[in-house]
């Protein structure tokens, strides 16, 4: 159900890339999770919309361990993080509940991991460099579906950072020189789910959002020296939603879904310039932004989908005009949604079923839709070229029509099961999959 209590957006662009970065050489890039505008579209991308493991694929490379990471781009380089089991045991854990339904049989950490961040030759998938930023056993296990390398890495063309949540945070050059880390010290994360928030980088801070059933605060550091700028406590438990940065009158705003509140600090001090209640609990997705306008969702056990504006946002916003519409059916549970254009899509809870809506007043244009041939969904959808993909975890990737209605352009289907979100770059698409790294572009 929409509600809608005030139309009527200013349409203004925003970025969300490092503020001393060229916006074209950001937009050109694929330099963080959700991509450089933070929306999950390549603005200048055309990858094919079809291929096979026998078309359209440049390379495909075994990328060594395993992780959920998305992959990122930046000019001549592909990074990705991978945890990579030794041989070195430790005595048994103890065992889950055999009765217990399967997402509630973790994976319990038995050897001891390298945390790898690998940097990978764009055009040929050789790797250039390859360096372990910690080895250690897991102080707990992660989700049967997940793995102990979640958090996709960030870069601003000059420096990669590599979150590895309870591992550290490890700042490298673009040569693989490793320039300073930062332990923020053991998450405890709900039913030991695992880990999984993405660091968010903007100007010359990064941000690490830290909620676990210990004391939740975050944090934001100098990206040069990994100095602490600021760090507010958090009155929240276990989320997994990666911060967004926006800036809106000259002021960048941190935005943070969580269960208890959706809360925007300032960027300068960690002041709090808004909250907001409505989400569901476990919140995962990563808000989206244009035009002055934040679209936020949620969906374990309900659904919430929020358009908030910013303009006069103050204080608690909760039922406030502040919240232009909502919306109450078919909201994601882990994918983020996609903001491209004039339209949101997003899927129902981890299924192939997406709806797409108008962003002024939340009207819809389809859905829910069921999406032939795909079978479960962790991975968020992206958009370039007025062309939308959708990817699921059997290894089919459905293209869609960038438009109000629902027309499919093609579906492809490879030989491995995708968690982590695609990446692109220029006429390329990057899937990282249990098996493969997979760059596919016109033969």
């Amino acid at each position: 159900m929409i509600q809608i209590f005030l139309v009527g957006l200013c349409l203004l662009p925003l970025a969300t890339w490092a503020a001393d970065e060229p916006a074209d050489s950001a937009a050109r890039n694929w330099p963080q999770w959700r991509g450089p505008l933070g929306t999950g579209v390549a603005p200048y991308g055309n990858p094919p919309a079809t291929w096979s493991e026998t078309k359209n694929i440049r390379w495909r490379v075994t990328i060594p361990g395993q992780g959920h990471a998305s992959p990122i781009v930046w000019g001549d380089r592909v990074f990705v993080l991978t945890a990579i089991q030794t041989d070195q045991t430790l005595p048994p854990q103890e065992e889950s509940e055999q009765d217990k339904p399967a997402w509630l049989n973790p994976k319990m950490p038995g050897y001891v991991y390298k945390f790898d961040i690998l940097a990978l030759d764009r055009h040929s998938g050789a790797i250039v460099w390859q360096r372990t930023a910690r080895t250690e056993l897991p102080h707990e296990g992660t989700h049967q579906d997940g793995s102990w390398a979640p958090a996709s890495p960030v870069t601003d063309g000059e420096r990669v950072y590599a979150h590895f949540g309870s591992r550290g945070l490890y700042c490298y050059d673009m040569a693989g020189e490793l320039l300073w880390s930062k332990d923020l010290g053991d998450m405890t994360i709900r039913l030991t789910f695992g880990e999984g928030t993405s660091p968010a980088l903007y100007g010359d801070a990064i941000v690490i959002n830290w909620d676990h059933e210990g004391e939740s605060f975050i944090v934001a550091l100098d990206k040069r020296t990994g100095k602490e700028r600021w760090r507010i406590a958090r009155d929240e438990q276990t989320s997994w939603g990666t911060p967004l940065i926006v800036e809106h009158a000259g002021r960048a705003q941190v935005i943070v879904n969580a269960t208890n509140r959706i809360v925007s600090y300032d960027l300068a001090d960690g002041t709090v310039i808004w909250e907001c209640g409505g989400m569901t609990a476990n919140a995962i997705p990563t808000p989206v932004s244009a035009g002055g306008i934040i679209y936020i969702t949620s969906g374990f056990r309900g659904n919430a989908l929020l358009a908030i504006r910013l303009e006069g946002a103050k204080g608690n916003i909760t039922g406030t005009e502040s919240v232009i519409w909502s919306y109450d059916r078919d909201t994601p549970y882990v994918p983020s949604p996609l903001l491209y254009n004039d339209m949101l899509y997003f899927l129902k809870s981890n299924d192939g079923i997406l709806s797409g809506l108008d962003v002024r007043t939340g009207a819809k244009h389809f859905g829910p839709q069921r999406l032939e041939g795909i079978e479960g969904i962790y991975a968020s959808p992206v958009g370039a070229s007025d062309r939308v993909y959708i990817t699921g975890r059997n290894g089919t990737t459905l293209v869609l029509k960038q438009r109000a209605q629902y027309e499919v352009l093609g579906g492809n289907v490879l030989d491995d099961s995708f968690n982590a979100s695609p990446a692109i770059a220029g006429d390329e698409l990057f899937l990282r999959g249990e098996k493969f790294l997979y760059c596919i572009a016109q033969d």
